[in-house]
This record gives structure tokens, sequence and C-alpha cells, in this order.
């Protein structure tokens, strides 16, 4: 049975598997089922959190990070690792505020040995201005690949970039797409005003 996310909160975390050539030449182009299956779809919400600060500045990829609360809708039912939906900050900017194309990393970042779960979503568009504090809404439509270790910042970044690939590659088959239009992105929640 794989452990899921939620269920190595608190333990001593086993080691990630390293990245190798040969993972990294195996890599599909497109991941999952032609329509999203269980757990498939996971809806997540939640204010924008300020982070470490690597995404933008030392991957070249920024990420906005969910709240810890936003957390187990997901991590109760997966297991860490790499994911691909859509979200959305609904009161960003005008042009910025459309339902976008995701990855999302969950997991503990072994690369740079963190100790607590995150979720750190990396919306595929060159935003105007940072939407920190802002609500955030997103939904998960499928798994890319496991959580990894690196031995070289610069694996990590070529991974990164395969997985953007890889989720605008699998976003664009019908099953995935119709996502876009989802009422999670148009229905207020009555908990934050924001979203």
């Amino acid at each position: 049975m794989v452990q899921t996310a939620a269920d190595l909160a608190g333990k001593d975390l086993p080691a990630a598997p390293v990245r190798t050539e040969s993972s990294r030449r195996l890599r599909p182009d497109i991941v999952g089922p032609e329509i999203p299956g269980s757990p498939f779809p996971i809806y997540l919400s939640g204010d924008v959190q300020r982070g470490f600060g690597r995404g933008g500045k030392d991957l070249g990829c920024p990420t906005a990070n969910l709240p810890d609360e936003s957390l187990p809708p997901m991590s109760t039912v997966t297991q860490t690792g790499v994911y691909f939906g859509y979200a959305q900050v609904p009161d960003a900017a005008e042009g910025d505020n459309g339902v976008l194309p995701m990855v999302m990393s969950l997991g503990y970042n072994p690369f740079y040995g963190n100790k607590q779960l995150t979720a750190e979503i990396h919306i595929m568009h060159e935003f105007k201005s940072d939407f920190y504090g802002r609500g955030m809404k997103a939904v998960v439509l499928g798994y890319i690949r496991p959580e990894l270790d690196y031995v070289s910042r610069e694996g990590l970044i070529e991974d990164i970039e395969t997985d953007k690939r890889v989720a605008l590659k699998s976003l664009a088959r019908p099953g995935y797409e119709q996502y876009q239009a989802d009422s999670h992105f148009t229905t207020l929640d009555q908990q934050n005003p924001k979203l």
C-alpha cells in the first residue's frame, strides 16, 4: 500500500529515490487515462502564502504555496509527487485571472531537506505582479511522477521543465480540457470571500 502524503507527517521521512539519467529518458510525454480517474478531480482553495522563495529565484519556476489547512483533500488521498491540473487567482489583475494550466509539487522537497509538507503550484502564465495573500483555486486532475531527490540543481530544473511539458500535453485532451470551465472556478466560496 502506498503511503499518502499525510501518512508521512511527523515521521522520519523515507529517503526519496534519486533521479537517474535512465529514469529521465523513460519519462512519458502524456500521463493518465483519457479522463481523470479516482481520486481525481481534487479541489483545493486558499490564500497564497509566501514559501521559501526558491521557486522563482533559484529554479526559474515561481510557485504559489497553499496554506496547510487547504491540503487535506489532497494529502489524505495521494502520495507525494508532482501533479497537474488548472488553477485560478480570481482577483488577480485583468488578463491574469483566468483558469490556467498548472503543475503542483506536493511533498517535502528532498533536494532542499524540508521537514514540512508543502503544496507548491506553478501556474503556467507570466503574471504582471505577485499575488501573495490573494485567494487561489485549483483542480488537480492527475499524477505526473513521484517526488525525487537530485544530485544537482540543474537536474531538478530539467525535470521541472519536463513536468510542465507533460502537464500541457496531458491537459490537451478533451476529458481534461473541460475542467477549465468547472464550477469550482465560478462558484463563490462562502468561507473565503476572495474566492
